[in-house]
C-alpha cells in the first residue's frame, strides 16, 4: 500500500519561496504524519517551521510539491483545497481568540453545524476536556496565558480535527508555566487521539512533548527521528550543534582517534590519517583539580540546579561541563579533564564535507 495513503499529512518534495528570485523559505521538504503520533519541527528563526505549516493549512500556496491529508492530495498538480475544507485545527502563536466573545463563544465559533444548544453542548465539553468549562462565561482578558492557551487549543480541537498544527504554543509563558502546560498539552492530545504538528525553537521542547522530531535548517529538513535518536546519533554538524549543546574537539585516526582529552576507539574503521571532530556535551565532560592539568576553569555560570563551566584546554579549544550546583571552583583553576562520551560521534574536519548531510557523520556505536 502506498504509505502516503496511510499517513494523516504528507509532504513530497514541497518548495515554497516568498517572493520571485528569494531564497526558498522550504526546500525540497518531505515527510508524513501518522496517527495518533506528535511531530516537533525544531529549527532557529527563518528555518522555515511556520511556512510550513501554514503550507499545510492551506495559507500558503507551495511552488512545487505535493500536500497530503489522510491519503488525499490537497495541493499540488493544479489541485488546491482552501483552508476552510481541510479539517485542520490550527493554535497559533498569540492564541488569536476574540476579545469581545466570552470562552464559550469563542471555541463556538468553528461550529458550523447543529443548533444554537447542541454547539454550546459541543464547546463546553471541549472546554471541560482541557479544564475550562468553569470559566465559559469568562472574556479572554480575564484570564492568565496559560488559560488563554487552554481556551485557543479548545476552540482548535472543537470542530474535530484531522490533524492539530501548533505555532509556537508555549513561547508567550514564563517558565514555570511552560513546563506544565507542556505536560498538559500532551495529556490533551493523546487523551483525545489527536495527532499534532508542532513547531518550536526550543528544543527541550520538541524533545519532551514529541514522538520524532525534524530539525529544519535554512528550509531544508536535516533529521526526522526519535528524540533519543536525534540527541545520540545526530547525522549532521548542523544537528549535533542545534540539539544539546556540543563542543567539538579535534582529533586524528591512527590505530584510535587521538585527541587532546584522550584516546577513543575506531570501532567504525576509519581511514588512518583522518582529520575529525569529536562531538562533546556538557554531561559527557568531568575534571578535578590538578596544578598540572590540561584545562583551566575560564569561567562558571549558575543555573539552579546544576553549574555550567566552560574550561579552555592547552590548545585554546574550549569544553563545557555540566556540575552539581554544590560544586564551586573559581575561575583560574586548573583541572584535568576526563571526557567519556555515551557514544562516540565524530565528523570529518575537511571544509568541503563539514556541512554536508551526506558525507557529514561517522558515528561509533
Amino acid at each position: 500500500m502506498d504509505g502516503a495513503a496511510t499517513s494523516l499529512v504528507t509532504l513530497e518534495d514541497v518548495w515554497k519561496s516568498h517572493a520571485p528570485g528569494s531564497p526558498a523559505a522550504v526546500s525540497g521538504l518531505s515527510f508524513a504524519l501518522e496517527r495518533n503520533e506528535i511531530l516537533a519541527l525544531l529549527g532557529p528563526s527563518g528555518s522555515g517551521k511556520t511556512t510550513t505549516l501554514r503550507l499545510i493549512a492551506g495559507f500558503d500556496r507551495p511552488d512545487s510539491g505535493r500536500i497530503l491529508l489522510n491519503g488525499a492530495p490537497v495541493s499540488g498538480e493544479g489541485m488546491w483545497i482552501e483552508p476552510e475544507q481541510r479539517r485542520i485545527g490550527m493554535v497559533f502563536q498569540d492564541y488569536a481568540l476574540f476579545p469581545h466573545l466570552t470562552l464559550l463563544d469563542n471555541v463556538m465559533f468553528g461550529l458550523r453545524n447543529g443548533s444554537r444548544q447542541s454547539r454550546a453542548d459541543s464547546a463546553r465539553h471541549v472546554l471541560s476536556v482541557v479544564g475550562m468549562v468553569e470559566l465559559a462565561h469568562r472574556y479572554p482578558h480575564e484570564l492568565s496565558g496559560g488559560q488563554q492557551q487552554r481556551v485557543a487549543l479548545a476552540r482548535a480541537l472543537a470542530p474535530g480535527p484531522l490533524v492539530l498544527l501548533l505555532d509556537e504554543p508555549f513561547s508567550n509563558l514564563d517558565v514555570d508555566m511552560r513546563a506544565e502546560m507542556r505536560d498538559e498539552l500532551l495529556r490533551i492530545l493523546r487523551a483525545s487521539e489527536t495527532s499534532a504538528v508542532m513547531v518550536t525553537h526550543d528544543q527541550e521542547e520538541a524533545l519532551a512533548v514529541a514522538d520524532r522530531v525534524g530539525v529544519l535548517n535554512q528550509g531544508c529538513l536535516e533529521q526526522l527521528s526519535e528524540p533519543e535518536v536525534l540527541y545520540r546519533r545526530p547525522r549532521t554538524r548542523f544537528v549535533a550543534e542545534f540539539v544539546g549543546q556540543s563542543d567539538f574537539i579535534p582529533g586524528v585516526v591512527g590505530d584510535a582517534i587521538e585527541t587532546e582529552v584522550g584516546s577513543f576507539p575506531n570501532d567504525a574503521g576509519l581511514p588512518a590519517g583522518a582529520r575529525v571532530d569529536l562531538v562533546v556535551r556538557p554531561d559527557e565532560v568531568d575534571f578535578e583539580p590538578s596544578d598540572d592539568g590540561d584545562g583551566v576553569v575560564s569561567h562558571r555560570r549558575f543555573r539552579g540546579a546544576e553549574n555550567l563551566y566552560h574550561l579552555t584546554l592547552r590548545s585554546g579549544a574550549r569544553l563545557r561541563s555540566s556540575q552539581p550546583s554544590t560544586r564551586a571552583l573559581v575561575a583560574g583553576t586548573r583541572v584535568e579533564v576526563t571526557v567519556r562520551p555515551a557514544e562516540l560521534i565524530v565528523f570529518p574536519c575537511d571544509a568541503e564535507t563539514r556541512d554536508d548531510p551526506e558525507d557529514g557523520l561517522q558515528a561509533q556505536r
